[in-house]
């Protein structure tokens, strides 16, 4: 899983062992980053929050569980497992949520009370996706739309990132990297030392307009 294929390729959840770190592990570390983002931000929540490529649905949740009101949730992925999965987060934690299959070609028009959350997807995406998903959220954005985008902090996994930032310039954004402590929960922790990692500092770069 740290050496992530393209998701065009097909191969970032082509097996049981990738589901279920993705479930155990990255997920719950994605819930948790998020968490500490829009908490830092003093981020307004959206009435109606899309999430891009919501895998198990734990960014989106994370957003949800910080929120004082929580916003009603629509997930997309191209992948049913992962769909079916956040189906199942948002049940079990008592979330207005939904996940459907689907593409990222198109996404749906939202107003200014609704939002996107693009947790650690574009970084999967190929160039030519991820360039048309950029120019979706930037015109999202200068509808206020409220855009978050979450990516790791290594550049050698997002060399596109200042091309990124630039696009939306425009929509008055800002870009921040994070650098969170946090105390892991004991499973976590349990997953992440088996590993070889060690997670007492999470890290990550945003861009968000609208918040």
């Amino acid at each position: 899983m740290e050496r992530r294929h393209k998701v065009d390729a097909g191969a970032t959840l082509d097996s049981a062992g990738k589901r279920a770190a993705f479930a155990l592990f990255y997920g719950p570390l994605h819930a948790l980053c998020v968490m500490q983002v829009v908490t830092a931000l003093r981020a307004r929540t959206p009435v109606h929050l899309l999430d891009l490529g919501c895998g198990t649905g734990a960014a989106g949740a994370g957003w949800a569980l910080v929120a004082d009101t929580p916003p009603r949730i629509s997930g997309i992925d191209r992948n049913r497992w992962a769909a079916d999965e956040a189906r199942w987060t948002y049940r079990a934690l008592g979330i207005d949520g939904t996940a459907r299959v689907g593409d990222l070609k198109r996404l749906p028009v939202l107003t200014e009370h609704g939002g996107i959350l693009a947790a650690y997807v574009l970084n999967e995406l190929p160039d030519a996706l991820r360039e048309t998903v950029t120019t979706q959220m930037r015109d999202a954005a200068a509808r206020g739309t409220a855009i978050l985008i979450v990516e790791p902090i290594a550049r050698s996994i997002t060399p596109w990132w200042d091309q990124a930032v630039s696009a939306f310039a425009s929509t008055g954004a800002r870009a921040d990297e994070w650098r969170f402590a946090v105390t892991l929960p004991p499973m976590l922790a349990k997953f992440d030392r088996a590993a070889g990692l060690r997670h007492d500092e999470m890290k990550c770069r945003t861009i968000s307009v609208n918040l």
